[in-house]
């Protein structure tokens, strides 16, 4: 496995992949330095975040290879198909799944999410709109929320 070190606006992200895809990415609460020469397999992975938080990408392309159980894959294909700018919520999540009574482990599943960002989980929200669950932090679920959404806020000052 390949690993990168990345500068974003939430912090530095280690990127982990191999030729199969990437494997991991996610957010780190330290001060990692960037990597300098970031290794072939992630050159892609590197570029296509760095247009996502510039405004300029709103789907990825990318293979992909996270390593989890059968149903978590479930559970993350089902988070590739929420688009950009919306969000859902578990119980929603949980019926395009074929399970209501799931919700606890597709939380769960979600939750345990490697692909940071490129498996959006950061869309599902709980049922009466809160931001719940997340484990890179609620700040940086907000944020990327509010990256996505289409109705831009403007100041009054």
């Amino acid at each position: 496995m390949e690993i990168a070190f990345i500068k974003t606006p939430l912090g530095i992200a280690r990127l982990e992949g191999d030729e199969a895809g990437l494997a991991a990415i996610s957010v780190l609460n330290s001060t990692n330095t960037p990597t300098e020469v970031v290794p072939e397999v992630l050159e892609d992975g590197v570029y296509q975040l760095k247009e996502y938080f510039e405004g300029k990408r709103k789907t990825f392309d990318l293979d992909l290879n996270p390593q989890g159980t059968d149903f978590q894959k479930r559970v993350w294909e089902a988070l590739l198909k929420i688009p950009y700018g919306k969000t859902v919520s578990y119980l929603e999540l949980s019926k395009t799944l074929g399970d209501v009574k799931a919700i606890r482990a597709v939380a769960a599943a979600n939750g345990r999410n490697p692909l940071w960002i490129v498996i959006p989980c950061h869309r599902v929200i709980g049922s009466d709109g809160s931001l719940t669950g997340y484990a890179s932090g609620l700040h940086r679920k907000k944020w990327l929320i509010d990256h996505e959404s289409p109705v831009t806020q403007q100041s009054l000052f």
